[in-house]
């Protein structure tokens, strides 16, 4: 059902309950008598579609309250309505609080029906547009990385392997270095879409780079352009431009060691980017086969390469990481975010999956096809938690971390 709520919020009760009366019928409404209690109301019972607020209010006044209201529910529409229609206080409600609508007092009742009307509409017209973009990206993404899985399975197992480290990195450093858990979903998408490069690039060159095996110099040139390919292909796509450039800048060293004269350098990199090369640089060696604890020692041996904050991140989520058993099960028993713990193969020994992967109810139903016709190896070897309830930890305080020159 569409969100039709509306929020009106004045110190005049009076006011409120007229309005109440008015409009009871019409509109679903909920009233509070100042902003710190709008500002409860928003987060115990939001999101409200609409939040129309006075602006003289003690305490807090409409203009700060529609601001913070704005951090909080960034979708509402927001509609000012005031005694004081002075032309100052109406530029600093707009600027501030992204008003939609500035109405004076008294508001005469068909007035304020028809902004109420236009405010919803505008509403679901947002929402409705979101939700349209989210959708065509995702598919976008998904038919992007489910032909990266056909293509090379290799590349589509580290690209598994990076967005659940991603995912668990930035929650656990969610406010520290910039990172931010709202920004996750570009995260997890740079992640997912790092590797999307590799599908011009031959599966046995994926083997050679992710089992530590030494290129010769027309491999390294054709490896290192995946990259460049992969940024090239997101960049068409709308409102993903941010992961266009994480992706094409996540080999970067965080000293400018093997960047060229115009590459950004430290905190000049996209921060999307700093988290794919430790996530990336880790994986890789984790995966030519040293344990996590080796694989970190290498990291901060050559720590100048990395963000430091990024760094020492991932070096508490590998000391909390749950503790796994090795399972074998049949394609039949295996279960969504079961984490492979080898190679999927086909009875003609194609790879299927490789391992590391995370479990997917698509690429279940993949494997149980592949099983129906007797062409799936069995039984497969996948990771499950030894425990129930993974550790918790509070996250790290950003540390100053001693970088080469």
């Amino acid at each position: 059902m569409a969100n039709d709520k509306i929020l009106f919020v004045d110190d005049e009760r009076n006011l409120l309950d007229g309005i109440q009366r008015q409009f009871r019928r019409e509109f679903s409404l909920t009233t509070a008598l100042s902003g710190a209690e709008a500002i409860q109301c928003l987060n115990a019972d939001g999101p409200f579609a609409v939040i129309v607020s006075d602006m003289r209010m003690p305490g807090m006044d409409g203009v700060e309250f529609l601001s913070k209201a704005q951090e909080i529910a960034p979708d509402s529409v927001r509609i000012m309505l005031t005694g004081n229609a002075d032309v100052t206080t109406a530029v600093k409600a707009v600027n501030e609080g992204r008003i939609f609508q500035f109405l004076s007092k008294p508001c005469p009742p068909v007035a304020l029906r028809q902004t109420l009307q236009a405010a919803l509409e505008q509403y679901r017209l947002v929402t409705a547009e979101r939700e349209l973009l989210e959708k065509t990206l995702h598919g976008c993404v998904r038919l992007l990385t489910d032909l990266l899985g056909m293509v090379n399975p290799v590349a589509f197992g580290k690209a598994s392997r990076i967005k659940r480290y991603t995912k668990r990195l930035v929650l656990l450093a969610d406010g520290a270095g910039g990172i931010m858990k709202s920004d996750l979903w570009q995260y997890e998408l740079a992640a997912m879409l790092s590797q999307i490069g590799c599908i011009v690039l031959p599966p046995d060159l994926m083997k050679k780079v992710y089992g530590g095996q030494e290129l010769n110099p027309r491999e390294r040139d054709s490896f290192s352009s995946h990259p460049r390919i992969a940024s090239d292909l997101i960049a068409n796509v709308p409102r993903l431009e941010d992961v266009s450039r994480a992706v094409a800048f996540q080999n970067l060293r965080y000293d400018g060691s093997n960047g060229g004269k115009d590459a950004p350098v430290g905190d000049t990199i996209p921060l999307g980017a700093r988290i794919l090369k430790v996530i990336v640089d880790y994986d890789t060696i984790v995966s030519s086969g040293s344990t996590a604890t080796a694989a970190i020692a290498t990291l901060l041996e050559r720590r100048a390469w990395y963000d430091p904050t990024i760094l020492e991140t991932l070096e508490t989520l590998v000391g909390l990481e749950t503790k796994y058993i090795v399972k074998k099960v049949n394609a039949s028993e295996i279960e969504a975010a079961m984490i492979l713990a080898d190679d999927v193969y086909s009875t003609d020994d194609q790879l299927l999956i490789s391992k590391g992967f995370e479990l997917t109810e698509s690429v279940i139903q993949r494997l149980n096809h592949f099983a129906s016709n007797n062409r799936l190896r069995q039984p497969i070897c996948v990771l499950v938690p030894a425990q129930d309830t993974p550790p918790q930890s509070p996250k790290p305080a950003p540390k100053a971390v001693a970088t080469a020159g």
